[in-house]
């Protein structure tokens, strides 16, 4: 948290978040479900997908960019799969839809495997993985995004950052739950490091002319980096093929850019599969071996300066908890967005729910 910041407690900005939703036409249980996504990401420290985009959403819904309104349907439906039109939803509305559908799909039949296509933006993709989780599931969920990353070797943007999430429950360890862009660092957190007036570390991004950069602004018209060079570009494209061109919504250049307001719907695509574990063996014996697992992962010595093994998405498990407790940081430069967007739907910010003014992060 940069300095002269404040935390805001979770429920009070979930439900400030749901109201402002609300205002521009989202029904109650639909501005709650983005609401709660948003809040989600900022609790697990996933702050580039978290109320920083209430904004740009709001400004979508209030030139109907997005239909407020939409309801996701089943286009078509065949053992375990299940193809859905987002309707031009909001993309966590359309992806809790989807994701429902898939659990659904996969206690009938073991597996299943769910794509959508005319969604949008669906922000942090731990959120519906967890939700299948919560059902005794395993999960992967994958979408594509608008053009920021370039080829391997190239220097035009084609590709999404398209991010991955895959988590399985894992008994008193809650669950392992990986979450990530296929490229070093999404677009979101240099997105933050511009509203903070920080520089980036070399390595995220190249300029539009090709040469690495610091400069967030520089960076942001350029094209972020893939992970792993050439192998980030390869599981991106992968992601682009299945949530993209096998589902029938926009691929590459077709996806439309979150801050593009010229009229142009984003057609995300959405491809989930989710494994219902007693197809394999009972849950709790499944569980048991997940415990065993990591349990003889974290015996393992750490190396010299490390605290302890950490499994994937333990991190954000821990923060959730001590912002639950504590409230969620706030940035006075997103504390000031928040103010101005309360002013222009005449709501007031839930600053009554605010801890002390905090110096440092």
């Amino acid at each position: 948290m940069s300095s002269g910041g404040i935390r805001l407690n979770a429920r009070a900005l979930r439900d400030w978040c749901q109201a402002c939703l609300m205002r521009v036409g989202m029904r109650p249980d639909d501005a709650l479900t983005v609401a709660d996504n948003l809040v989600y990401a900022d609790l697990r420290g996933t702050e580039s997908h978290g109320v920083i985009r209430l904004g740009i959403y709001l400004e979508r819904l209030r030139r109907r960019l997005v239909d407020p309104c939409a309801t996701p349907r089943v286009v078509s439906q065949k053992g375990g799969t299940a193809l859905i039109d987002g309707c031009n939803g909001m993309g966590q509305v359309v992806g809790v839809f989807a994701m429902d559908k898939a659990i659904e799909l996969a206690r009938a039949h073991g597996t299943s495997a769910v794509g959508v296509r005319r969604s949008n933006h669906y922000g942090v993709a731990a959120y519906y993985v967890e939700r299948a989780i919560s059902a005794g599931m395993i999960a992967f969920a994958y979408t594509n995004a608008s053009p920021t990353m370039a080829p391997w070797g190239g220097t035009q943007p084609y590709l999404g950052t398209n991010p991955y999430a895959f988590g399985v429950p894992a008994g008193r360890y809650g669950h392992v739950l990986l979450d990530m862009a296929t490229s070093v660092v999404s677009r979101g957190r240099i997105m933050v490091a511009k509203q903070q007036a920080h520089r980036i570390p070399e390595g995220w991004a190249i300029s539009a002319e090709g040469r690495p950069t610091r400069d967030p602004d520089e960076a942001l018209r350029g094209t972020v980096l893939p992970l792993g060079g050439h192998k980030g570009y390869g599981l991106a494209l992968m992601i682009d093929l299945m949530a993209g061109v096998l589902t029938g919504a926009g691929f590459g250049r077709r996806v439309g850019n979150l801050y593009d307001l010229s009229g142009s719907p984003q057609d995300v695509g959405v491809y989930l599969q989710v494994v219902d574990v007693e197809s394999f063996m009972p849950l709790e014996a499944f569980v048991r071996r997940v415990e065993e697992m990591i349990t003889e992962i974290k015996a393992i010595p750490p190396a010299p300066g490390v605290e302890g093994i950490l499994l994937p998405g333990e991190r954000e498990m821990r923060i959730a908890r001590e912002r639950e407790l504590q409230g969620i940081p706030v940035p006075l430069e997103l504390l000031g967005e928040l103010e101005a967007i309360g002013a222009q739907l005449g709501l007031t910010p839930p600053l009554t729910e605010r801890a002390a003014m905090m110096d440092g992060p």
